[in-house]
């Protein structure tokens, strides 16, 4: 099942519902909306800084986890950004893929078209 990192942020009346219900009961909120989802929580950190919570999760798919995030930002009481999260073999899959792409500013080359995993650095003019 995919993994997916949200980081989220408490606003206005959350923000309130977090010192009432303290950081177990937001917690166990989340596992629920991931349970809801047909998800998990893999690891559930709050932290200093620009981002309130950090939230490591498995959903079945990016439309989970689109519509677990349209329903935390509905709220109005938190902010969440999801980044999928990929393995070391899901990158290696992706090296290997070829693919056609023209920079902007260069002109498009025969070998260049065919450009492959064999480093991936365009001739320099």
């Amino acid at each position: 099942m995919p993994k997916y990192l949200v980081e989220a942020n408490y606003v206005g009346e959350g923000i309130n519902g977090l010192l009432k219900e303290g950081g177990s009961g937001r917690r166990a909120a989340v596992d629920e909306l991931f349970k809801s989802m047909n998800g998990t929580v893999e690891a559930f950190y709050y932290a200093f800084g620009d981002t309130d919570v950090f939230i490591i999760g498995e959903l079945p798919d990016n439309t989970s986890a689109a519509a677990l995030a349209l329903r935390v930002n509905a709220s109005g009481a938190a902010m969440c950004k999801t980044t999928v999260l990929m393995t070391a073999t899901e990158i290696d899959a992706a090296v290997k893929k070829t693919a056609t792409y023209r920079p902007p500013g260069y002109e498009l080359q025969a070998e260049e078209a065919k450009w492959d995993s064999e480093g991936g650095h365009l001739p320099k003019e």
